[in-house]
């Protein structure tokens, strides 16, 4: 980890290749498609496939929260902006520790989990002095404990600002939950943030009725490993009873894609203004948002995706 750059220059994602438009009824669909079907990178088409009988069906929808259900990047950057502030966060200045938009939208991509993000960032840049420790620690204890208390304290921000009522769900999101509900379909969240940050976003954003109807959730305090390891994704799977083959994970980032992916599952993206220029040729479709897209949609696509592969 120490030798990664969060520069927009070093980070740039790889130019997007192999872009196909697949046709159905109801819209169109932009997908990736395996490198091995498709060897030329300038190759781009109109393909059509016939739905045939597939090994995999569409059983189980999960959703990540930050990003997908909420755009709530910009929300977090301020919520540890101000325990940096409270605390007097000071690395190698006088001045204030302040997590600048272009900077946390690199680091939110690569590294997921508050704490992780923290660590990294303390470890490349010198551990803070602050009002918690006076000097900078430098036992493995206190540092954990600076991490803990920050971490704590920007939750409790964070959920003073999702209960301000100002906070609305991403377009599209509680009617496709609630198609797939209707119609006999297992349904999951797995975010990488802390357990009870996403609780209360899920209570305020999508409701008590929809939250406690869901069939799993899962939060980066259940797995010892956050995304992009497939840890969560692997144990949503066993929760749901449902093979891996027959979930479709909807995310917003390059780090929950792969997640997605490493578990075995394919994965659809609904990407937001920091994550739009990620190389997201692992994912089946890609969305602004899910204001146009229902279930039916999702089905076909995962049928026909299984079917060319």
């Amino acid at each position: 980890m120490a030798s990664m750059l969060l520069s927009q220059s070093n980070l740039s994602p790889n130019p997007l290749s192999r872009s196909f438009s697949f046709l159905s009824k109801s819209q169109t669909f932009h997908f990736r498609s395996i490198r091995r079907s498709f060897p030329s990178r300038r190759s781009h088409q109109s393909l059509c496939f016939s739905v045939s009988a597939s090994s995999a069906s569409l059983e189980a929808l999960i959703f990540d929260c930050d990003g997908v259900i909420l755009e709530s990047e910009h929300l977090h950057r301020q919520a540890y902006n101000d325990a940096f502030a409270h605390f007097n966060v000071r690395c190698t200045s006088d001045q204030t520790l302040i997590w600048a938009p272009d900077f946390y939208d690199v680091l939110q991509n690569r590294i997921g989990g508050g704490k992780p993000k923290m660590r990294w960032y303390f470890k490349e840049h010198g551990w803070p002095s602050s009002t918690i420790f006076e000097t900078p620690p430098e036992d493995d204890e206190s540092r954990a404990n600076l991490i803990d208390t920050l971490q704590d304290w920007k939750t409790e921000r964070y959920k003073e600002i999702i209960k301000s009522g100002t906070v609305q769900p991403r377009p599209g999101v509680l009617q496709l939950m609630d198609e797939a509900k209707a119609a006999g379909k297992k349904l999951a969240v797995c975010s990488a943030a802390t357990k009870s940050s996403v609780i209360l976003c899920l209570e305020n954003l999508i409701g008590m009725e929809r939250f406690q109807g869901l069939d799993c959730f899962l939060a980066g305090d259940d797995v010892k490993e956050k995304k992009p390891d497939p840890s969560i994704y692997v144990t949503a799977s066993k929760k749901l009873g449902v093979s891996e083959k027959d979930c479709l994970v909807v995310e917003d980032s390059v780090i929950g894609l792969q997640a997605a992916t490493k578990a075995g599952m394919s994965c659809v993206i609904t990407y937001t203004s920091s994550t739009a220029d990620q190389d997201f040729k692992d994912a089946i479709a890609m969305y602004p948002d899910l204001s146009n897209v229902r279930l039916k949609d999702l089905e076909l696509l995962l049928q026909n995706v299984v079917a060319a592969s």
